[in-house]
């Protein structure tokens, strides 16, 4: 049972110091250092935390003498090498849990870093309401750009307390083990523990006996954790490295660990909870990626897929949202790999489903020949729910225009009567807004989509407002990204992402009265969405030029 936390009278707690943090490291000599620092910083010393502990999982490029000279300067910092490499994270963890000391212990990734006063925040919670485990709000931070986007926010929003987390199956979505502080006599009861050895996703199963074993739950939306995504590293972390089918493998196996669990302590609720998660999340992100791969890993990937998916019962499909369980019902249907762009556009957040459109016996579906994969709710969903394709053409140059064109869906939209959209761009970096466009829609037929009508509009782009003031602070283009928001008669409306269309997806140079030149490249991220790329001035350009040169 979930309980809102209230503002109870009473002392103030002042935790001493009864936390160990354990880190974990294997050749992050690079981060390492901040990691730790960012523990020990965890109050002073004497309250909240009692050690840090860290595990170097052999290392060979100077980690394990960085960690060394860290310890030499604070008494608190233990380190513990190990003799071979155990070819992934749970061991590490699990020595770390072993040698701790501290009534409660977090984990800590080498090139991760705790935030101030996340160890006294979680302890203050699971001191308060006696609970076992206490979970705080993570980030995901891009760099370099330090763009900040909040892991499972749902779930972090307010303060409250979970009886059980069968009461609460929405906690399974969080299968992160750093954003948590447990406590160590929970974990040794109920025999918790990390898969040893090189088993990916290793958190997925460590969460699941966590919640199997159906502690008191307290969840606060302090920042506890940072996650550092760092796409441009020579070495990608696990959870971004998944160009190898192998990648998709080993989260089948992770997730399907997981439910096992969740079966065999009789906790039903959690297992179809972890289902529906895995068609909402991890699906679609992977249904996203698939078009960029080769022809060998997505004839590998449909296969798994569909084997997969084959112990998904209905319930399950009808229980997630209606693009995860469209995209897991064509990959069931359908022996191989088809409509790639299609599913790309489905699984991309917010879902387009783009045209051609079908229907069956007056149900909407799929397509003409995959009609037994129909496309329920599509006529009682709301307006602002439905997978609404907007196309974007840039045409960059002279004018700077977007020529935008809004797709009927099943007669859904001619009966709202589309009337405006407004474009909105916003910097990637740090969500500034920048101008809002807006049009008026006019009513034509779509040409070679048969009967029917779409929308279109013409909007203006005011790129040099766009540029940053000061053109020298880098040679980086400014990212900004689309999202359109469509207005109509009956009072209804819906937001959506820009589909990226036409032959303007490529970098211009432009001359500008405010900054000389402009630098603008619209392109099509993953999921297909327009973005535009900005840089601004002559020392801008030149640098860019200069770099591609050296290329």
């Amino acid at each position: 049972m979930k309980e809102a936390l209230e503002p109870r009278p009473g002392p103030t707690i002042t935790p001493t110091a009864q936390v160990s943090i354990v880190v974990i490291a294997y050749n992050d000599v690079a981060h390492v250092s901040e990691a730790v620092r960012s523990a020990l910083a965890q109050g002073a010393p004497g309250q909240t935390v009692t050690e840090v502990i860290a595990v170097n999982d052999a290392s060979t490029d100077g980690t394990g003498a960085a960690l060394d000279t860290l310890a030499r300067a604070d008494p608190r910092l233990r380190v513990i090498h190990r003799a071979e490499n155990s070819g992934g994270c749970g061991t590490p963890r699990n020595d770390g849990v072993r040698a701790a000391t501290g009534r409660f212990v977090m984990f800590l990734d080498s090139d991760d870093v705790l935030p101030p006063g996340a160890a006294q925040a979680l302890l203050t919670a699971a001191l308060r309401h006696d609970a076992p485990v206490a979970a705080g709000a993570c980030v995901r931070r891009e760099l370099p750009a330090r763009r900040d986007v909040a892991w499972q926010p749902g779930l972090y929003r307010e303060a409250a307390v979970h009886g059980s987390p069968e009461s609460s199956p929405q906690l399974v979505r969080d299968t992160l083990c750093v954003n948590k502080l447990y406590d160590r006599a929970f974990l040794a009861e109920h025999d918790i523990a990390f898969p040893e050895g090189r088993f990916t996703y290793e958190d997925f199963v460590f969460t699941a006996r966590v919640l199997a074993a159906a502690p008191r739950i307290a969840t606060i939306p302090d920042s506890v954790y940072v996650w550092h995504v760092r796409r441009a590293a020579a070495k990608q972390s696990i959870s971004l490295d998944r160009k190898d089918v192998a990648n998709w493998q080993a989260r089948i196996d992770a997730h399907r660990t997981s439910v096992r669990i969740f079966e065999a302590a009789g906790h039903k609720a959690l297992a179809h909870a972890a289902d529906i998660k895995f068609l909402d999340h991890d699906l679609r992100m992977y249904v996203r990626e698939l078009h960029t791969r080769g022809a060998d890993y997505r004839a590998e990937w449909w296969r798994l897929t569909r084997a997969y998916l084959a112990r998904f019962d209905e319930a399950d499909l009808l229980a997630a949202r209606a693009p995860a369980r469209w995209l897991a019902r064509v990959v069931l249907a359908s022996p191989e790999p088809r409509d790639l762009e299609r599913l790309t556009h489905l699984a991309a957040r917010p879902g387009r489903l783009l045209p051609p459109y079908a229907e069956a016996g007056g149900q909407a579906v799929w397509s003409a020949d995959l009609p037994e994969v129909e496309l329920d709710a599509l006529g009682t969903k709301p307006m602002h729910r439905l997978p609404v394709t907007v196309d974007a053409e840039p045409v960059i140059g002279a004018r700077n225009v977007l020529r935008l064109r809004v797709h009927e869906m099943y007669g859904r939209l001619a009966a709202a009567e589309p009337v405006t959209i407004d474009v909105e761009l916003r910097r990637r970096t740090d969500d500034r807004r920048g101008t809002v466009h807006t049009a008026a829609l006019t009513a034509s037929a779509p040409p070679g989509e048969g009967a029917g009508v779409c929308w279109t509009a013409e909007v203006v782009l005011d790129l040099a407002a766009l540029a940053a003031r000061d053109g020298s602070r880098s040679a980086d283009p400014e990212p900004w990204d689309l999202m359109a928001q469509v207005a109509c008669a009956n009072g209804a409306g819906f937001r959506a992402s820009l589909r990226a269309t036409g032959p303007g997806l490529r970098r211009r140079v432009l001359p500008s009265r405010r900054h000389a030149l402009l630098l603008v490249q619209p392109y099509a991220t993953t999921g297909g969405a327009l973005s535009l790329r900005i840089a601004c001035g002559l020392r801008s350009v030149w640098r860019i030029a200069a770099r591609r040169l050296r290329r």
